[in-house]
C-alpha cells in the first residue's frame, strides 16, 4: 500500500495520526508474513484434534527457503559501487565501510523480500559521520505526495509506550520533528534541521506492487504443510490400528478398553472356525498423498520463480542447462536490480549534499556511480580465464577485466596493473594493451 498526501497542505498532527492508523491497519499482514517467515505457520495454530486421534503439525518453511536461496544469490556478493573520479571514489568506499554496507545492503534485500519493502534511515552520528541503517515496516512508513513523480512528501518512525501511547519522529525534507501522544492528538515537540535536501528515509521495495517474494505462494505452502501433516497422521493410524474380533465375546473389563488398545469386539457365534481376528486399515491414499506434495512443491518453486537447488538434477546440469533453470530467479533479481538502484541514487544523492561528505562542486557526482550487482552462482574461473584472454586486443582493457568475476573492482585492478607495469614487477605492456614478460623475468 502507497501512502499519498497532497503536496500543499500542512503536515499536522492530525494528519500524522491518520497515517499511523493507516499503518496500524497494514499490521496484521506484516505479522502474517513476519510469522510464516519464521515457521509460525497457521496450522500450528488451529483446533486441537481430540486426544485419541492423531494430530501431528509438521511446518516446512518454503518461505524462509526461498526467501534465503534468492537473496543468497542476489545479494550473497555485495554491490560494488565505484566512480572514475578517484576521490569520489575513495570517499564513497569510507561510508560503506564505516556503515559496514555489505551487511546492510543483505539485511535490507531481506526485510524487501519478507514485507515487500523496506528502509534505509540516514543521520549523523557524535562525530557528525553520515550513518545509516535498514528499518523493517513495522514501525515505519513513508508518505509520497500526490504529483505523478510521487516524491517522498514525509516519513514517521513510531513506537508504543508502556500506556500504550504513541511518541516518535517525523522527518520531513528539511526538519527531523519529536512527537509525542497527548490524549487522543499528537503534539509536535522538539524540532531539529538536517542538511540532508529531502526526506532521510529511503524505502527499497521488492517490486512494484510490494508483495513479499512468497507472498503470491502462501496458499500451496500452507496446502503442503496440511498434506504432509495429514500423511504424517496417516502414518499414526496404521500404527495404531483397531484389533477386531468377531464371533467371540469379551469380557466387560475388555469392551472399556476399545479406545485405549484400539480393539472392536463383535460377537454371536460359538463355531470357532468362524472367528476372525484382524486389524481394520482406512482406506490407501498414499499414492494420491505423495501425488499432491509433488503437485505442491513443483508449484511453489514456479510460482516464486526461484529454484529449488536442492534439486537432483541441478548436480547434473551443464553450464547452458544451469543458466536456463536459474532465468527465473535472474528475471526476478533484474526487476529487484532496478529498484534497489533507484533506492542507492537516493541514498547517494542526500549524501553528496552535505559539504562534510562531499565538496559542494561534485555534490552532483552520485549521477554518475557506477553499481555492479554481482549474481552469487558457482564460477567457472577457467572458461572466464579464457573468455578473457580471447577478448585480448578486441575490447577494452576494463571490458576484458569486467569477464573475470574474482575481480572486484576494475579500475582498482587496472591501477595495480600499471603499478606493477611501471615498477619492478617484471611485465611491460605489449602494443596490444597486453603485458608481456621483459628478459629480467
Amino acid at each position: 500500500m502507497v501512502f499519498i498526501h497532497p503536496a500543499g497542505e500542512e503536515i499536522t498532527g492530525e494528519v500524522v495520526s491518520s497515517f499511523i492508523e493507516l499503518h496500524q491497519a497494514e499490521l496484521p499482514r506484516y505479522m502474517r508474513l513476519r510469522n510464516l517467515f519464521e515457521s509460525k505457520a497457521p496450522i500450528l495454530s488451529l483446533d486441537k484434534k481430540e486426544a485419541y486421534k492423531p494430530d501431528n503439525r509438521l511446518v516446512v518453511n518454503h518461505a524462509k527457503y526461498t526467501v534465503e536461496t534468492f537473496n543468497g544469490y542476489f545479494a550473497g556478493i555485495p554491490v560494488k559501487v565505484s566512480h572514475e573520479d578517484k576521490n569520489v571514489g575513495e570517499r564513497v568506499e569510507q561510508f560503506l565501510k564505516l556503515n559496514d554496507m555489505d551487511d546492510n545492503f543483505a539485511e535490507l534485500s531481506k526485510i524487501a523480500s519478507i514485507y515487500g519493502h523496506g528502509f534505509e534511515m540516514l543521520y549523523q552520528n557524535e562525530e557528525s559521520e553520515t550513518c545509516c541503517t535498514y528499518n523493517n515496516p513495522l514501525d515505519m512508513f513513508i508518505v509520497y505526495d500526490d504529483t505523478i513523480a510521487q516524491k517522498p512528501l514525509f516519513a514517521v518512525r513510531y513506537q508504543l509506550d508502556s500506556e500504550g501511547k504513541i511518541n516518535g519522529q517525523l522527518f520531513t525534507a528539511g526538519e527531523e520533528i519529536t512527537f509525542v501522544q497527548v490524549e487522543k492528538d499528537l503534539a509536535f515537540t522538539e524540532q531539529k534541521p538536517h542538511y540532508y535536501g529531502d526526506v532521510p528515509v529511503i524505502e527499497y521495495i521488492e517490486n512494484e506492487e510490494r508483495q513479499a517474494l512468497f507472498e503470491p505462494i502462501e496458499s500451496l505452502i500452507n496446502a503442503y504443510d496440511k498434506a504432509l501433516s495429514e500423511k504424517a497422521n496417516d502414518v499414526d493410524y496404521f500404527a495404531d490400528a483397531y484389533l477386531s474380533i468377531l464371533g467371540a465375546e469379551l469380557d466387560e473389563e475388555g469392551v472399556m478398553r476399545i479406545r485405549d488398545n484400539r480393539i472392536i469386539n463383535i460377537f454371536g457365534t460359538d463355531d470357532a472356525s468362524k472367528i476372525v481376528v484382524e486389524f481394520l486399515q482406512k482406506p490407501d491414499g498414499d499414492t494420491s498423498q505423495e501425488h499432491l506434495l509433488d503437485r505442491l512443491e513443483r508449484l511453489i518453486y514456479q510460482i516464486a520463480m526461484v529454484s529449488n537447488i536442492n534439486d537432483e538434477s541441478f548436480g547434473n546440469a551443464s553450464g547452458v542447462s544451469l543458466e536456463f533453470k536459474l532465468q527465473p530467479m535472474k528475471n526476478l533479481a533484474a526487476m529487484k536490480e532496478r529498484k534497489f538502484t533507484s533506492g542507492m541514487n537516493r541514498r547517494f544523492k542526500m549524501l553528496f549534499n552535505l559539504p562534510t561528505n562531499m565538496e559542494a562542486s561534485k555534490k552532483d557526482e552520485w549521477r554518475n556511480l557506477d553499481y555492479r550487482f554481482t549474481k552469487n552462482i558457482p564460477r567457472n574461473i577457467a572458461d572466464e580465464a579464457a573468455t578473457a584472454s580471447a577478448l585480448q586486443g578486441v575490447v577494452s582493457k576494463e571490458t576484458q577485466l569486467s569477464v573475470l568475476s574474482i575481480v572486484g573492482n576494475v579500475n582498482e585492478e587496472i591501477e595495480k596493473m600499471a603499478e606493477e607495469n611501471n615498477g619492478d614487477s617484471g611485465y611491460a605492456t605489449d602494443p596490444s594493451g597486453g603485458f608481456l614478460a621483459t628478459e629480467e623475468s
